[in-house]
């Protein structure tokens, strides 16, 4: 884990890990796979950086081959394609706006036809803007946020489920603050929400196909969607309210969505909320 604490530091959004100070530990470096997806196809959504370049790293480690689609990073996806790359998996890096119906759906169809198959989808993409007020979210930032936080994940769940068979695990990526709220991150906050009454709705839909649907709900991560989208002081003091004192790692999180992807050790597992929070407590 990173003990270290992060100094005030802002870059544009939508951020790049080589700016990042201290740098993250999101490459699974000691992370040693055992075979639990060996011949298996996953997309990640947001699989460039933070977390989801954690899950494309593991998942390859496992015995995948990953798409991993990303919004304009060019340099951290083609990072993320080489760690899975250096696992002898193949790797296809798919580049645009998945705010965008349409790409939602070439994303999907992309991986299939480059990959041959699609197993696993993650949906990991996000976007945040802090505010002070409610009244500081317009119009334009509301939709933006529902377009790629929750629109995305429906949309790209729908045109995957054409090719993916029995035994499929989607797996999306929530937050803390789909579960008790945040009052700088309403329109964030709502759409986290959304994600976890969608995979609970999902599960429900799609048991019967044998296709399970879990949640991964982390709290406070260490990512660069952190230093591009908050102030300064805020960035300086990131994670210390939990107990633990600090920020996950994303090498942290991705083995949760090892265990959801991987049928031997989650077959009974669907409609689940898998909250890795550092020690915080929700009441109910």
């Amino acid at each position: 884990m990173t003990d270290t604490p992060q100094p005030p530091q802002q870059q544009d959004p939508p951020g790049d890990t080589a700016e990042m100070a201290p740098g993250p530990r999101d490459e699974m470096r000691g992370y040693e796979g055992r075979g639990l997806l060996r011949g298996k196809v996953a997309l990640v959504t947001g699989g460039d950086s933070g977390i989801g370049r954690a899950v494309c790293a593991a998942f390859a480690k496992e015995g995948a081959n990953v798409a991993l689609a990303y919004l304009s990073e060019d340099d951290d996806a083609e990072h993320t394609a080489a760690l899975v790359r250096e696992q002898g998996r193949r790797a296809v890096a798919l580049r645009g706006d998945l705010g965008d119906a349409k790409h939602c759906v070439d994303v999907v169809e992309r991986t299939v036809a480059e990959l041959g198959a699609l197993d696993i989808v993650v949906n990991n993409i996000a976007t945040q803007v802090p505010v002070d007020a409610p009244e500081e979210i317009d119009e334009e930032q509301w939709l933006r946020t529902f377009e790629v936080n929750i629109h995305s994940f429906f949309r790209v769940t729908r045109a995957a489920l054409a090719h993916l068979p029995r035994g499929g695990s989607i797996i999306n990526t929530g937050s803390i603050n789909g579960l008790r709220g945040n009052k700088s991150l309403i329109d964030y906050s709502a759409t986290k929400g959304a994600v976890s009454s969608l995979t609970y709705s999902l599960a429900q839909s799609l048991v019967e196909r044998g296709i399970r649907v879990n949640c991964v709900a982390p709290g406070p991560v260490w990512t660069p969607l952190i230093p591009a989208t908050m102030p300064p002081e805020k960035v300086e003091s990131f994670g210390k309210q939990v107990p633990m004192g600090r920020a996950a790692d994303p090498d942290e999180i991705a083995p949760s969505y090892v265990f959801f992807a991987s049928e031997t050790m989650s077959s009974y597992y669907t409609g689940e909320v898998l909250a890795p929070v550092g020690g915080e407590t929700l009441p109910g």
